[in-house]
């Protein structure tokens, strides 16, 4: 008999993933019988449950606050892994590690229209930032302005932004005005709290939004975009892109490497979220 095609997303907590119903669609789609589950794994204890029934996996998701451990653990890296310092995709065999969510967000972006930018904004400088701003510089931005409540995260963003030959500058969250940019990405977590008037301010200024959040919808950014008028995308774009990339790495072995009829995988992931 043999052994199933078992793989899994893991983090803490993890009971609100939609990577599962993600990942089964995709496999369905392809005719393949592969098992995907869902598994709630603190940073403290990756190492060893990695080293355990997760080297039996074919693959695994990884969500907060698995990333940057997944990063120490990994033995190969691909580019963005490098750049962000951050794996949300890893391969036990060969301990290869991955970082989706840049292509996640360039194709979100991209299926919205956007097809490049010069100029843009991040809101918020943690994790996600870094992968925000590699994903504009793929998109071709030259200057970012990083809108944040801490100024030193900031500092490690720029220091990143030259090594992509991207500007990157600070203006604090709760400044008077905003330079005007056509693209902003927010990368806040959900739920955190955010004075209506500086969202106003933001969305002033702010082009497009597009929001990673997608449980806690609509943001208080979200909302103030829909005040006045301007277009906003959640998360859930650069959480099915990002998964798709993932099912090309499992499948494939390569994140650029299209699925054979992918066009039906994807809307068949689609599907399974609405």
């Amino acid at each position: 008999m043999l052994t199933p095609v078992r793989l899994e997303v893991w983090g803490d907590p993890i009971a609100h993933s939609l990577s599962p119903v993600l990942h089964t669609a995709a496999y369905r789609a392809l005719g393949l019988d592969w098992e995907y589950d869902r598994r709630q794994v603190s940073a403290e204890a990756f190492a060893a449950t990695l080293d355990g029934p997760g080297s039996h996996l074919r693959g695994l998701s990884l969500t907060m606050p698995l990333k940057d451990v997944a990063f120490r653990a990994a033995d190969v890296l691909d580019r963005r892994a490098t750049l962000t310092g951050a794996v949300n995709t890893f391969v036990p065999e060969g301990r290869r590690g991955y970082n989706t969510d840049v292509g996640g967000i360039v194709r979100s972006v991209r299926q919205a229209g956007i097809d490049g930018v010069e100029t843009a904004r991040i809101v918020g400088a943690g994790a996600t930032a870094r992968s925000a701003l590699v994903a504009l510089a793929e998109l071709g931005a030259r200057d970012v302005d990083v809108a944040s409540r801490r100024p030193g995260p900031v500092v490690q963003l720029a220091e990143l932004g030259a090594s992509l030959d991207v500007r990157v500058t600070a203006t604090p969250l709760d400044a008077a005005t905003f330079a005007p940019v056509p693209l902003t990405l927010a990368t806040l977590p959900g739920g955190v709290a955010l004075d209506p008037a500086v969202a106003g301010r933001l969305a002033a200024a702010g082009g497009f939004l597009s929001d990673a959040v997608y449980g806690h919808w609509p943001t208080e950014l979200a909302r103030a975009w829909e005040a006045l008028g301007a277009p906003a995308q959640d998360g859930l774009g650069m959480l099915l892109h990002q998964a798709l990339l993932q099912v090309r790495v499992f499948v494939a072995g390569d994140p650029d490497r299209p699925l054979p009829g992918e066009d039906d995988v994807l809307a068949a992931m689609r599907h399974a979220l609405a």
